[in-house]
């Protein structure tokens, strides 16, 4: 690697009630930035000053990562050739996974730069690690298109591959949308097929179940508006 700047993914939280989730070692990255690329710069410092109360926010340089456009970009790139330590934040979870920061991160992977992930809470393994699916074979899909229609045929599409090769299907919705997106997998879906729904991990209202899609439409919820949530199908 270069002797050029080192960049930290630093995670963040699920849940900001829930800081026991985060190793100590965190504190030291963060002590050693000199700027910070995050999606919101409000919670960003919140969170910040929970790990280190004496820091001094107006010390630190501070850009938005939003959808990584290119000014964006290029004043990464000029903050590492400067030899400056970065911290990337996600708004929740882990940076670079089903988040903007993995532009930036692949900035500095093609500038033959160090960058250091740091352990931390991610809501997608997580939701994974207690569906009882399968952790050997999996694919993250995102979100599901919003038109009824596309959607419909998504799910179609997971259930059918998960079917030929027992692989787990992970996705997530808009957390207004919860409730459409569960009755679009009960509709579609045959009614063996396993469907995990996983809401407010790590929060003290973690719920995390898997049934068929038969027991659960015995017992559709009905209380997933606004939370949020991962989905994971197998068929």
């Amino acid at each position: 690697m270069s002797g050029k700047g080192t960049v930290y993914l630093i995670p963040c939280y699920l849940h900001e009630t829930n800081m026991e989730c985060l190793p100590d070692y965190i504190l030291s990255a963060i002590q050693k930035c000199q700027v910070f690329y995050v999606e919101n710069d409000r919670t960003a410092r919140r969170y910040l000053k929970r790990w280190w109360k004496e820091m001094v926010i107006d010390d630190y340089e501070w850009q938005m990562i939003g959808k990584a456009e290119e000014n964006v970009l290029n004043a990464f790139q000029k903050d590492i050739m400067a030899g400056k330590t970065i911290g990337i934040i996600s708004e929740a979870g882990c940076p670079g996974i089903a988040d903007p920061g993995q532009y930036l991160i692949a900035r500095a992977q093609k500038l033959n730069i160090n960058v250091s992930p740091l352990v931390g809470p991610n809501s997608i393994l997580l939701a994974l690690m207690a569906s009882g699916m399968n952790g050997q074979h999996f694919t993250f899909h995102g979100y599901l298109p919003i038109d009824n229609v596309a959607r419909d045929k998504k799910i179609r599409q997971m259930e059918q591959q998960s079917q030929q090769d027992s692989s787990t299907h992970i996705f997530i919705e808009t957390p207004y949308r919860n409730q459409q997106l569960v009755q679009s997998v009960l509709k579609n879906c045959k009614h063996t097929t396993r469907f995990c729904i996983a809401v407010d991990i790590t929060a003290s209202t973690e719920s995390i179940i898997t049934k068929t899609v038969s027991e659960w439409k015995q017992n559709t919820p009905d209380d997933l508006h606004k939370r949020p949530a991962i989905f994971c199908l197998q068929a």
